[in-house]
């Protein structure tokens, strides 16, 4: 049944669109495949995936860090909705689950913020903010709309259609660089210096880039792709042979980089001992 679990917490990411860990991981992603096809190449080129949620209440929520900032929306049980926009999170984060009707996530390919919701991810990064304060009455409008909209695949649509009205139609110099050095730093974790070297620019305009854009610095952003890599492969190897195959120099120095982003080791996560929730504004 979509959007069934077992006890353990709702991971938000970082999975494939609709992907399930097992049982005995400990943690869930919770959700089904994109609602809608996306089919505007502009903005698909701009959205990493998309999600309709089915939180469990009795299950503790965690979003793990990352570089894609994510409109929100949720309907509420009272029957009205509301839109957030959740920013780049640059470390880990554990909530208590709550109950909803009907959540849909549209996450952004990093680096694709301010093309889209018209601000850079560096104002986002660690925040969720109603998308009222982003986009004003005109976010207030389409919060009305989707709440009297009761299908999931009719509330995105329109969700589409508000994010096409100022996308830009192509891209330029800047968005080309960038997705050479998300992808580049997502897979080699490697110097930026080296980086922005291949790139053919200087060191500093990448870091004050990527960090605008990006919402992480690339350093940052390099680190949590490792944990990442960590996350995807806990279990299918031993923790020595996952720390070398993400780059670590030791599984020690893994352990320590996972547990500065995570708040716990690779073994407790993965077995589902997490860090004492908070409650969250998003």
């Amino acid at each position: 049944m979509p959007g069934s679990v077992e006890r353990g917490p709702v991971v938000v990411g970082p999975a494939r669109v609709g992907a399930r860990r097992t049982a005995e991981d400990g943690v869930h992603v919770v959700g089904e495949p994109g609602v809608s096809s996306l089919g505007d190449v502009p903005l698909a080129a701009r959205i990493a995936d998309v999600l309709l949620l089915r939180p469990d209440g009795a299950l503790p929520l965690v979003h793990l860090p990352g570089a894609a900032t994510a409109l929100v929306y949720r309907r509420l049980g009272t029957g009205g909705g509301e839109l957030r926009v959740v920013g780049p999170r640059s470390r880990a984060s554990y909530h208590p689950g709550k109950e909803l009707p009907l959540c849909i996530r549209v996450r952004l390919r990093p680096g694709a913020t301010r093309a889209v919701l018209g601000v850079p991810a560096s104002e986002l990064r660690d925040e969720a903010v109603p998308l009222t304060d982003v986009w004003g009455d005109r976010a207030e409008r389409l919060e009305n709309r989707l709440n009297e909209l009761t299908a999931p695949g009719s509330i995105l649509r329109s969700v589409e259609a508000a994010l096409l009205e100022n996308l830009p139609n192509g891209t330029g110099p800047s968005d080309r660089l960038l997705r050479e050095a998300v992808a580049s730093l997502s897979t080699t974790y490697g110097r930026v210096g080296a980086l922005a070297g291949r790139l053919s620019v200087s060191e500093r305009h990448l870091r004050t880039l990527f960090t605008d854009q990006v919402g992480l610095s690339p350093k940052r952003f390099a680190r949590i792709q490792r944990v990442r890599t960590v996350l995807a492969g806990a279990g299918s190897v031993g923790w020595a042979r996952l720390a070398s195959d993400a780059g670590y120099y030791d599984q020690s120095h893994m352990t320590a980089d996972f547990h500065r982003l995570m708040g716990a080791s690779p073994a407790a996560f993965h077995a589902g001992r997490l860090p004492a929730t908070t409650p969250c504004a998003a």
